[in-house]
């Protein structure tokens, strides 16, 4: 059977086995599942309770410290480590040109510049952990 699932944005498209019970997979009763505090306390009885689940994904938490993508500046488009820096605060770059180079996943990613402009602060250094939407390097 064939699935297709959205991770961040990005979809994929998987194979998913069913298991007959006789191939290893997990077999339980047709009846409904015993409660947790049934489980715990022998004398308890009734059905479990039916706890709702959200139709939607559950949004993760922003990070709670460093700084995030702006619009004078380069934001990683992916978590990984800085492995060679191409800029300099003061050196003026074109559109395009390569900033710095981040590897995730034993894969090299060059971060080019939007727009051309002079590099006021580059945020990291090589060797750094960075997280996607991070800040990388800021313009004037």
């Amino acid at each position: 059977m064939k699935l297709k699932i959205t991770v961040h944005g990005v979809a994929y498209e998987v194979d998913v086995e069913v298991l007959d019970a006789g191939d290893g997979a997990m077999q339980h009763s047709s009846g409904p599942l015993p409660s947790i505090a049934a489980a715990n306390n022998p004398a308890a009885t009734g059905p479990a309770p039916v706890v709702p689940v959200s139709a939607g994904p559950v949004p993760l938490a922003p990070p709670s410290a460093g700084p995030t993508g702006s619009t004078d500046g380069v934001a990683s488009p992916i978590a990984g480590i800085v492995l060679e820096l191409k800029c300099k605060p003061g050196d003026q770059v074109s559109k395009g040109q390569d900033l710095l180079i981040i590897e995730a996943m034993k894969m090299e990613t060059a971060i080019a510049a939007p727009s051309a402009g002079t590099v006021k602060a580059v945020l990291v250094a090589a060797g750094d952990n960075v997280r996607e939407s991070q800040t990388l390097v800021e313009f004037d």
